[in-house]
């Protein structure tokens, strides 16, 4: 009888020994695209979420030594119910705070639409640039740490009529994405005197787009707009339009700017092609985080790399100005913390930012990648980058002036 008494004693001792260490824990998920258009894309997206992540621990841990943990979800970026599967199973198995994602803008609103949003999850996107995220009826659940391609068409329009490139075809991916940063670009090329020769919209993962380019091409534009993916869809059209003979230049957005796009074609085929992607401004934060990633071994220039930091980095401490693991509340926390005023933060001050928030002052988050003032729909302001293809890599050619 003593025996099983000892025993039973165990067992209970052992079980809420269990429970004290799941709830060490703190749950923030990553929805990525690891397969389909953006494959090559996501692994350096988080690994600088995963950065935050481990600095966080490193320092500390949140809410008095919790462990911050980040369990993944493959969205595909084009399945809609890959994304909502994906997400559901972030907020209802893995019971997950909040989401850092998820990057494409479809599963993005998939993810929101069809769970986080009825969970009453935080979503940070570092990644989601199409205008239509700002429409999400979220609760003030979706943000994004990237401006909308409202801002980055218009910057691409730009960047090409200042080279005195006037006169173009667009193809674009036939989804959310692609489709508002077509409208956004072409609305400010005509507007700024440029003229469309011919647009037309592709759906993405097919295997010949031959049709297309010969619409295209007969309009007699040499330059080629491709908004499309890296993996797919763009990568098909560029090779394609290169064994056909058509066009002289070719130009693209972030979705195209990935090595996995010229090691698939040849350097010598896109030698000198053009691209737009969100960048980082001149801010202290952004060397801090570059010097971080580089210890780490994660490349800093990597597309989105710093605003996923960011969205992580920025979830972490709105659950700590929220004191708890709790899904309620982390929308306002997540404003109170990214907002001036406030004592600055920078990336990599996580012990700093506690003990002041420990002691009730007002914390101003200034990241890697931008200020991150969210307006009233959850969106930032940004800067745009030039990049061209050069020596067989995608080099940044600096800021794209407005």
């Amino acid at each position: 009888m003593i025996n099983k008494r000892l025993l039973a004693s165990a067992v209970a001792a052992s079980a809420l020994a269990l429970t004290g260490v799941a709830n060490a824990e703190v749950k923030v998920g990553f929805l990525g695209g690891f397969t389909g258009g953006i494959e090559s894309l996501t692994p350096p997206i988080l690994d600088g979420a995963r950065l935050a992540v481990e600095q966080v621990n490193a320092q500390g841990g949140l809410l008095g030594g919790q462990e911050l943990v980040m369990p993944t979800g493959d969205t595909t970026c084009s399945d809609a119910s890959a994304a909502s599967n994906a997400a559901d199973r972030m907020v209802n198995t893995e019971q997950v705070t909040a989401i850092v994602g998820a990057l494409c803008t479809g599963a993005t609103i998939a993810a929101a639409n069809n769970a986080a949003v009825p969970g009453g999850v935080l979503m940070v996107s570092p990644a989601s640039t199409a205008p239509a995220v700002t429409a999400i009826d979220d609760n003030d659940l979706v943000f994004r740490t990237v401006p909308s391609d409202a801002f980055q068409g218009e910057m691409l329009a730009k960047l090409l009529l200042d080279k005195g490139i006037d006169y173009v075809a667009v193809t674009y991916v036939n989804n959310d994405y692609g489709s508002g940063l077509s409208e956004a670009f072409t609305t400010a090329f005509e507007g700024g005197g440029g003229t469309i020769a011919e647009s037309l919209g592709h759906e993405d993962n097919r295997a010949d787009y031959r049709s297309e380019l010969g619409s295209l091409s007969v309009s007699g534009a040499e330059t080629l707009v491709v908004l499309a993916y890296a993996d797919t869809s763009g990568q098909t059209v560029l090779r394609q339009a290169y064994e056909g003979g058509m066009f002289t230049q070719y130009v693209g957005a972030d979705g195209m700017v990935g090595d996995s796009l010229i090691e698939a074609i040849g350097a010598d085929v896109l030698d000198g092609m053009i691209a737009t992607r969100p960048g980082s401004p001149d801010l202290p934060g952004t060397e801090i985080f570059n010097s971080a990633a580089e210890e780490a071994g994660y490349d800093p220039s990597s597309v989105f790399a710093a605003q996923a930091y960011d969205a992580a980095f920025l979830v972490a401490l709105a659950i700590e100005q929220n004191g708890s693991a709790e899904r309620e509340g982390l929308s306002d926390a997540l404003r109170s913390v990214s907002s001036a005023p406030g004592e600055v933060i920078l990336p990599g001050e996580w012990e700093k930012a506690v003990e002041l928030i420990a002691a009730g002052t007002e914390i101003n988050y200034e990241g890697a990648s931008g200020t991150h003032e969210f307006d009233e729909n959850g969106d930032v302001p940004g800067v745009v980058v030039e990049m061209v293809v050069e020596d067989g890599i995608f080099t940044n050619k600096g800021f794209v002036d407005l």
